[in-house]
């Protein structure tokens, strides 16, 4: 008889032998074939498009690197123009007034009980 240990119980239980000789389940085997990486998503099919293959949109990354690696004093985050200002005003709004909530409520926490 062959045994093999149990991975719920923790403890040595009877098997096949196949499955003794294949620890944790794994059974040899052809490694699967990767299919090829999909870099983009075409908007029409090969054959309906002919030989132009028309992807979802521009290749922007040369146009952000340059407006990111700009040096004009602006911070990253905000280089991004009015959207990326509102919500960094719209965040820092929240944090201050956060941290004020939490000091009035620690305050009237720390107030003795009327009785």
């Amino acid at each position: 008889m062959f045994y093999k240990l149990n991975g719920v119980t923790q403890r040595l239980t009877g098997v096949p032998a196949a499955a003794a000789c294949s620890p944790q389940g794994l059974r040899p085997g052809v490694p699967p074939v990767r299919p090829p990486p999909i870099f983009a998503s075409p908007t029409k099919l090969v054959s309906e498009a002919g030989s132009h293959v028309e992807y979802l949109g521009p290749n922007r990354v040369s146009h952000l690197q340059t407006l990111f690696q700009r040096s004009d004093g602006v911070p990253v985050h905000l280089k991004g123009g009015v959207l990326d200002r509102l919500l960094y005003r719209t965040t820092m709004g929240l944090t201050v007034g956060g941290a004020l909530y939490c000091l009035v409520a620690l305050y009237i926490a720390a107030q003795p009980r009327n009785k």
